[in-house]
């Protein structure tokens, strides 16, 4: 070590010799003209003076004594060593992170895959189940189901007229009326059952609901008429008692 310091002060010595000597040049003035562009001129030259120079330099060893470059080697080796166990732990740290990063990436690629599987087979008993659809085959499955309807609405009228002629038939007087105007006798008039009547008042909302109501005639027995109007099961008309119309039950 304190060779090694000897021969750096002789160099340093060396270097101030030399700094002084380039202090005691002359300084050489700048034309008039442009001497920013001669001062640029003078700097390209010794730049290629001192890269000439470095070029044809050799390396020099800063001292030959065999312990100051064995003691020197080994605090390269030393050096370098320890840079070489911080990459190496670095690289270690790198390919344990990679090594998660795997794990999970293979985890996902696993459930992915049983994901993708589940789904063919769900797509493949669905294709299974599928019936392929035609007009043909839905025009006849409508038609069976308006018959079905129809039917049940057969069903459920026949059983309304069951109802009203058990429980309200017509009056004892084999179903006719008999009525007087101006002291003369009319034909008698051939009365209908309440089954007739609210059959007429459905038709007439179903056919034509914006106009529902039904003229009431000598045929539709008073009482029966009062018997819908008094439990809400049909309205006169605002402006014509003589009309009729059945209660909106299905709004």
């Amino acid at each position: 070590k304190e060779q090694l310091l000897e021969e750096c002060e002789e160099l340093w010595k060396q270097m101030e010799e030399c700094q002084n000597k380039l202090i005691l040049q002359e300084t050489e003035t700048l034309p008039d003209t442009d001497p920013k562009l001669s001062l640029l001129m003078k700097r390209l030259k010794a730049l290629t003076a001192e890269f000439n120079q470095w070029q044809t330099r050799q390396p020099e060893m800063i001292t030959t004594n065999p312990d100051v470059l064995v003691a020197l080697g080994i605090d390269q080796l030393q050096k370098l060593d320890h840079e070489l166990q911080m990459v190496l732990s670095t690289v270690c740290a790198k390919n344990k992170k990679l090594k998660q990063d795997l794990l999970r990436e293979q985890q996902w690629l696993e459930e992915q895959q049983q994901l993708i599987e589940s789904l063919n087979q769900t797509e493949e008993e669905i294709s299974n189940q599928v019936v392929h659809f035609s007009e043909k085959s839905a025009f006849k499955e409508m038609k069976n189901k308006m018959l079905k309807i129809k039917a049940y609405k057969d069903e459920i009228l026949d059983a309304l007229g069951e109802f009203l002629e058990e429980h309200f038939p017509l009056p004892e007087n084999g179903g006719t009326a008999k009525r007087k105007r101006r002291s003369l006798e009319e034909p008698d008039v051939q009365l209908i059952t309440l089954h007739e009547i609210l059959e007429s008042l459905i038709h007439k909302l179903v056919n034509t609901p914006h106009d529902p109501y039904i003229t009431i005639t000598a045929a539709f027995w008073p009482p029966y008429i009062e018997l819908l109007l008094r439990y809400g099961i049909a309205l006169r008309h605002p402006e014509d008692p003589n009309q009729l119309r059945l209660e909106n039950f299905h709004q």
